[in-house]
């Protein structure tokens, strides 16, 4: 899969322009502030529906504007190329469209054409809650999965309206257990189902992440993600029943899958308080490696790969393994963001790679 070409209108700093890209590695570089970010994030909108960066749409607006466009010509097969387009005007909805039919819902696009962004701020997913781990994890399984998906979608409404009740009865509403028992069996068979995903899914991914971490460092370290749940899929509905009163009191669902974490390991201790720098940069690197090629195993092609500013944060010897790692026959379409060409040439000089460079400065394409 690659993005043939791209076009934006009103999108953050760029006013109107158009790419045609390479079939192997883009180069996009530019001093900071430029745009170099916002092109890999409407290509990200185009994959995934949404910003990488920003949760709220109209932000994306380029200022003074009211609207945004993203138009991009994806070739997955061979065809000549899929038109995926994605446009806002502030007040209205998102509209989001694939050879101009609009998604009934936008979940339904998810998997379609897959990516995987590897940007400064992911190291939050090893720093940071549970919660970003959750949705890393979530996000990896929804691209392959749309059961998954849909399991998650629906788990999501029926836990925010089970809460909803919960605080309810605690604003004066009578108490009555029964008003909780339809909410109860929805969410202890979708507790069944996505833990079993998630289970599923981490075996499978971990095989992959422990050799492409052994690759990254050489061999000297052994790298592993465990799954963590609370939950007890054989004994759930004694679970819901015992938790109640604790619900009641703290007004919202105290058990479930949403409470699940992903443990980080190396050498068997946690990435997140014992690892170094360095080591929690390679271990973050090896998530994001692995997802690809899961992703490429499920769906018998390659996603893009977009690498954003990533030289600014990694040391030369990891530089050069993933580079190594990433030019081989196995890997497709790939974005590279850099502030300095002239590093990014010699890198790619040394491992006797072409791309492919597009100058920005202020949102426009320099000659």
């Amino acid at each position: 899969m690659h993005v043939v070409k791209l076009s934006l209108i009103n999108f953050k700093n760029y006013a109107e322009i158009t790419f045609d890209f390479s079939q192997q590695i883009n180069c996009i570089v530019g001093s900071n502030g430029a745009g170099k970010t916002n092109l890999l994030d409407a290509i990200h909108y185009l994959s995934l529906t949404k910003s990488a960066f920003n949760a709220v749409d109209s932000q994306n607006i380029r200022f003074g504007q009211d609207y945004f466009m993203i138009k991009g010509l994806i070739n997955k097969d061979g065809d000549g190329g899929t038109e995926v387009l994605c446009a806002l005007q502030k007040g209205k909805k998102k509209t989001f469209k694939v050879n101009k039919s609009e998604y009934e819902k936008f979940s339904n696009h998810i998997g379609q054409f897959p990516v995987v962004l590897v940007a400064p701020d992911d190291s939050e997913v090893i720093k940071g809650s549970g919660a970003l781990r959750r949705k890393f994890f979530d996000s990896m399984t929804s691209h392959i999965n749309r059961e998954y998906l849909e399991d998650l979608v629906r788990y999501n409404h029926f836990l925010k309206q089970r809460n909803a009740l919960l605080k309810k009865f605690n604003e004066g509403f009578r108490f009555d257990e029964d008003l909780l028992l339809p909410y109860n069996k929805e969410l202890i068979k979708l507790n069944k189902r996505i833990h079993k995903g998630r289970l599923d899914f981490s075996r499978r991914f971990n095989s992959l992440f422990e050799l492409v971490y052994q690759e990254l460092s050489m061999g000297k370290e052994v790298a592993r993600v465990v799954y963590e749940s609370s939950v007890d899929t054989g004994n759930l509905e004694q679970q819901f029943e015992n938790s109640l009163e604790k619900d009641r009191v703290l007004e919202r669902t105290t058990l479930g899958i949403h409470r699940d974490d992903f443990k980080f390991l190396l050498n068997d201790k946690s990435v997140k308080k014992f690892g170094s720098q360095g080591q929690q940069k390679s271990f973050l690197l090896a998530l994001k490696v692995a997802n690809y090629k899961l992703i490429k195993e499920f769906k018998d092609f390659n996603p893009v790969l977009m690498l954003d500013d990533i030289f600014d944060k990694l040391d030369a010897q990891r530089i050069s393994r993933l580079l190594k790692i990433i030019s081989k026959d196995d890997f497709g379409q790939i974005f590279i963001t850099d502030a300095r060409k002239e590093r990014t040439v010699q890198l790619l000089k040394q491992l006797n790679l072409k791309a492919t460079f597009y100058s920005i400065e202020s949102g426009s394409l320099v000659k």
